[in-house]
């Protein structure tokens, strides 16, 4: 209320009462199957075909969800939720890296690096780790196409900078890799210290380059080996190359009397043993020597050529002193596993070498049963019911439900049947693939009869497109993903209350069907609410059918056509989101006329677009929310009742065409 203290004049805003309902979208598709990739039981939100690539990992084989969603998108969906499940044990691939090798300091395990989500496909991701002489590190992570020497890059991800071990910096390895990163997540395993993980290529352990260590190695000459460990199967175990520190201290060769000195010294001396043993191994060819400046010292890197045909990541470079003399100890060679270090850090590997500990491969699992795809609603939810986490869906398509024992698809399609009806959505069902003729989907649909549901949908034949894993050979697959993301078109197009089919409804991306359907089988089963796909001249292939599985003649629901069913089901949750501004208003009068107002606004624009039948608003649909619709009782109770009704568009579904000659008069 105003405060009035002085005469003059006051200005009050006061609220129209105008609360727009907004519908809702109609065409989110969810599904539900196994996966190469991406997170386990957790609904994902993609927009396209380059999204599911990059997060699922596109088609498998084993993957009849990754068929469906391609053909979705192909046939005009925008939106879909892919949860990925698995049956069996999937595991994360790991790796464990330890700290550099430095005098006086043990090595423990440092970081976890592990996959973003279970499954095989961890195994083809390889770390690397160098590090920078202001003592931060740099990490880099790639995606190969397999596991072999002669895997090649696939993906990747600019290497994360400047990396910290210290919790309180910016640059924590922690907080910035796993921020950022879609291909690893990364655990500190120790409290801070100045310690950083090993680095990659042939690391020898920190040395101090003063006067006293370079005074070590004279006068002797020193010689050093170069070794190359392949823990490959099959491979060469041990080639070993032998470099000579030649410190004669003449006038012709002079000792290094500074550090810079005696980092071009030992470079030059390794180099030229490396170089001259080159077509020994691969990896030596173009391997490059370097003692570089790290934050406390320097330190030994042999990198070798990573362009090698051969190159692997599992390959070992040590150099190592050949006799026990103290300039190799002044060098920071001598001593046991001093200089090991692989060439990548590989996800899954099994190795155990001085600078990685062995790690876990990463499993798919088994494919999914009836409980991996269903899942439990619990917390956090599983399977199917981890779509109750997100905000909206309109159609659910599990496809594996179709090569699941009976017993199973009966559980599986009832749990899902109940949980689309909680949740206004569609349920697209594909028919198995041993059911290509009428006869045997009309025994199946028998032997099925609790499937039919307002709510249930089915299409007969299943489609056959050409499968780009399989040299584009034709695979049979289900035809649900293609029949959503011919109902998104449609609502696109046309509006949800427009049936989706007819010769607008063609299939897009499908070679031919399993089946050719006649008039007459079309006629045996569009009373049995069997949605046909049929073929004709010109049209190509086309959806040709309308019916919920409950639209069977026999049943004569008020549920017949997909377009009422989904109509209603876009009314009901456009209202059930717009009308929530009513909880804890007065239950009066003024009140029930806000809610006349704003619903009645929300039906009249539906009408004005075609949605309902009828001529005038006032045959087309109403609104009740007054004193004959709540009563005193019901206000006692905290109830207001809040009736909508409409006329539904119904698809003209038989076109008959009467023609009779005129006669001559």
């Amino acid at each position: 209320m105003t405060q009035v203290t002085y005469p003059g004049v006051y200005i009050k805003e006061v609220p129209s009462g105008v609360r727009t309902i907004a519908p809702v979208s109609t065409s989110v598709c969810a599904f539900v199957d196994f996966f190469r990739e991406g997170p386990m039981n957790e609904a994902v939100e993609i927009d396209g075909k380059a999204s599911f690539d990059r997060v699922f990992g596109g088609l498998h084989r084993d993957s009849e969800a990754s068929y469906a969603i391609d053909q979705f998108f192909t046939n005009g969906g925008t939106k879909a939720y892919v949860v990925r499940v698995a049956s069996g044990t999937p595991a994360v691939a790991r790796v464990t890296i330890r700290s550099q090798a430095r005098a006086g300091v043990a090595q423990i395990d440092l970081l976890s690096v592990q996959a973003a989500s279970a499954g095989a496909w961890g195994n083809n991701l390889r770390v690397r780790v160098s590090h920078n002489a202001d003592g931060t590190f740099n990490l880099g992570v790639t995606r190969f196409s397999g596991t072999d020497a002669a895997a090649k890059i696939v993906a990747g991800e600019p290497p994360f900078l400047n990396l910290s071990i210290d919790p309180n910096s910016p640059r924590y390895v922690e907080k910035v890799v796993n921020d950022a990163s879609v291909l690893v997540q990364v655990d500190h395993l120790a409290p801070a210290d100045d310690r950083l993980p090993a680095a990659n290529g042939t690391a020898g352990r920190e040395i101090t380059l003063d006067s006293a260590g370079i005074a070590a190695l004279h006068p002797n000459n020193k010689t050093f080996t170069v070794t190359v460990t392949d823990p490959g199967p099959g491979a060469d175990p041990t080639v070993a190359h032998t470099a000579t520190l030649d410190f004669d201290n003449t006038t012709a060769n002079p000792a290094p009397t500074t550090a810079k000195g005696l980092r071009a010294k030992v470079e030059s001396a390794i180099q030229t043993a490396v170089d001259a043993q080159g077509a020994t191994h691969p990896l030596l060819a173009g391997a490059a020597v370097q003692l570089i400046e790290t934050a406390t010292g320097y330190r030994f890197v042999v990198e070798p050529n990573r362009k090698a045909r051969e190159f692997a990541s599992q390959l070992i470079l040590d150099v190592t002193a050949a006799t026990g003399s103290t300039g190799a100890d002044a060098l920071g060679l001598a001593g046991t596993g001093v200089g090991d270090n692989v060439q990548d850090y590989d996800l899954g590997s099994t190795l155990d070498a001085g600078s990685q500990a062995a790690g876990a491969a990463g499993a798919d699992g088994l494919l999914p049963d009836k409980s991996a795809l269903a899942g439990a609603p619990g917390e956090p939810p599983t399977g199917m019911y981890a779509l109750a986490k997100i905000d909206l869906f309109n159609m659910l398509c599990i496809p594996r439900a179709a090569v699941l024992s009976d017993a199973q698809a009966d559980a599986l399609i009832g749990d899902a049947l109940t949980f689309c009806e909680e949740h206004r959505s569609m349920l697209l069902i594909d028919i198995p693939a041993d059911r290509n003729t009428v006869q045997e989907i009309l025994d199946w649909i028998d032997d099925n009869a609790n499937y039919r549901h307002p709510n249930s949908v089915l299409y007969f034949p299943r489609v056959r497109i050409a499968d780009p894993l399989d040299e584009f050979r034709l695979r049979s697959i289900g035809a649900a993903g293609t029949a959503a993301g011919i109902f998104a078109r449609t609502d696109a197009t046309r509006g949800v209350w427009k049936a989706p089919a007819g010769l607008e409804a063609s299939l897009r991306g499908v070679s031919e069907l399993d089946f050719k359907l006649t008039d007459p089988e079309n006629g045996t089963l569009n009373p049995l609410a069997v949605n046909a796909i049929r073929v004709f001249p010109i049209h190509g292939q086309v959806v040709w059918g309308a019916r919920t599985l409950d639209g069977a003649d026999a049943k004569a629901s008020e549920w017949k056509y997909i377009s009422i069913r989904r109509t209603a089901l876009m009314i009901e949750e456009s209202l059930f989101r717009g009308t929530k501004w009513v909880v804890f208003e007065p239950n009066d009068e003024p009140t029930w006329a806000k809610v006349r107002q704003n619903v009645g606004a929300f039906m009249m624009s539906l009408f004005r677009q075609g949605a309902f039948q009828g001529s005038t608003p006032d045959k087309a649909f109403y609104v009740k929310c007054d004193g004959e619709t709540t009563t005193a009782n019901d206000r006692n109770l905290g109830i207001v009742n809040i009736e909508v009704g409409f006329a539904p568009l119904k698809p003209a579904e038989f076109v008959v065409i009467k023609i009779q000659q005129i006669p001559d008069v």
